[in-house]
């Protein structure tokens, strides 16, 4: 399986920098086998049936990019540089690990003020990552963050436009409620309070795992012999509640459908066994064409990235002919890509 089976070009214009609003007004490409049909995301009852359950990940996208200053005293007088981190994720050791940019300018032990209450000191550099210790922890660096940071949107939004407020509420699920991700669960924002209510009107069932999307959600793959590739790491909890609901759901023959490559890969982490159990811990689990799913009936989810381990995700679910047929109409037909983009409804 080679990376260029992955490949295919996407017309600029169709990258999403804003999401459909309201979020249920996107289009919907629904591929139930080798039938596509066009659709919205209000319309997606139409395509569930009782007894089908959803699967949502209820991971919160914390403000990840902070813009700050380093200060320093040199022979010529005082001088500072502009520095910009993301964080990435918490440490055992009470510090965060991020990207800093410019990390020449920063030594170690230096502090960068990102704002009049939130600073952190360069503890350590390691294999080019920096990892940086707060002045607060807790509720008031929650707090803090919130004033003083940005959403961390994806590069290919980031290179377009800088965030804003409003990304703080697009770049969010409304079910959000475990802090920790810096990516969105994408496939999620689709979802506002009129179309959740019309699913549940529907028969249509709902539960929530945590998966916290890491940066490493962008990294590209970069070996030609796609099997070599080595996924990045992400926290997840499946819960012993979640698990007897998706059992329950699987027993009276309803399908369980996940919401979004993140909420599939961690049920299926859970159900390396052969049925899903409660889990909770790191899983690098890397989904391609011959994967065997013991969980997953369907899948909603955006259109992804060429050469992206979420595109071999959905070849696996749909077949890798099947996928081409879908994205070809998809860009035939302009539906938007990515991110803030279009969703897909995808039934084997």
């Amino acid at each position: 399986m080679k990376l260029s089976d992955f490949d295919f070009h996407l017309p600029e214009d169709l990258i999403a920098t804003r999401p459909a609003n309201p979020r249920s007004s996107a289009r919907l490409l629904v591929a139930n086998g080798d039938v596509v049909s066009d659709a919205h995301v209000f319309d997606l009852p139409d395509w569930l049936r009782p007894g089908d359950r959803l699967v949502l990940n209820d991971t919160r996208v914390i403000p990840a990019r902070l813009n700050g200053r380093r200060h320093r005293d040199s022979a010529q007088g005082p001088v500072s540089a502009a520095i910009e981190a993301t964080l990435l994720d918490p440490q055992a050791d009470g510090t965060w690990a991020a990207l800093i940019k410019p990390l020449k300018k920063v030594k170690l032990g230096e502090e960068i003020q990102f704002s009049a209450d939130l600073s952190a000191a360069l503890e350590r550099v390691d294999d080019g990552q920096a990892y940086l210790r707060f002045n607060m922890t807790g509720d008031d660096f929650d707090a803090a963050l919130e004033q003083a940071g940005a959403m961390p949107l994806p590069p290919y939004i980031a290179a377009k436009r800088p965030a804003d407020e409003q990304d703080k509420t697009d770049y969010q699920t409304i079910w959000a409620r475990n802090s920790g991700a810096v990516a969105a669960p994408t496939a999620s924002l689709h979802f506002d309070e009129a179309l959740m209510q019309a699913l549940q009107a529907r028969g249509v069932t709902f539960s929530h795992v945590t998966l916290h999307v890491g940066a490493g959600t962008f990294l590209p793959v970069k070996v030609e012999d796609v099997t070599t590739h080595k996924m990045h790491a992400e926290w997840g909890r499946v819960s012993a509640t979640a698990t007897e609901e998706i059992r329950t759901t699987k027993a009276a023959g309803g399908r369980v459908i996940p919401v979004g490559t993140t909420a599939l890969r961690l049920i299926e982490s859970a159900a390396r066994s052969g049925q899903i159990e409660p889990w909770e811990g790191e899983t690098d689990i890397f989904i391609y064409p011959g994967f065997q799913f013991h969980v997953t009936d369907a899948l909603m989810t955006n259109f992804h990235l060429p050469k992206s381990t979420l595109l071999m995700l959905v070849s696996a679910l749909m077949g890798q002919d099947r996928m081409r047929n879908v994205y070809a109409h998809a860009i035939e037909q302009k539906y938007r890509f990515f991110s803030y983009g279009d969703a897909s409804l995808l039934i084997p």
